[in-house]
């Protein structure tokens, strides 16, 4: 038995895959981040201006902050094995990218 696999094999539609999850996460979430700014459920009321944050701001403040951090190392992984496969010599027809230590 191997301990641990020290590459990965992701094939070029894979990768653009995930530059695609990567490029979908920025495009949708910001837009949806302004929406729950502007909601009314968003801030207490009898401040002036917005007032405080409420629970739902904040439950939503972090599910859009996790999103944008998966959809941004998705698109990072997406970029190197995209790169990872335009400089490795063709093997076969199915060009495929490693990932790894080595």
């Amino acid at each position: 038995m191997t301990a641990y696999a020290r590459h990965v094999t992701i094939s070029r539609g894979w990768a653009a895959f995930l530059i695609g999850v990567g490029v979908w996460n920025w495009v949708i979430w910001p837009r949806f981040a302004l929406a729950i700014w502007d909601d009314s459920r968003a801030w207490s009321t009898g401040s002036v201006g917005h007032g405080a944050p409420t629970s739902f701001l904040w439950v939503h403040a972090l599910l859009i902050v996790a999103s944008l951090t998966i959809g941004t190392t998705a698109g990072i992984l997406g970029i190197r094995a995209w790169r990872a496969v335009s400089r490795r010599p063709v093997e076969t027809d199915d060009r495929v990218a490693r990932l790894g230590n080595g």
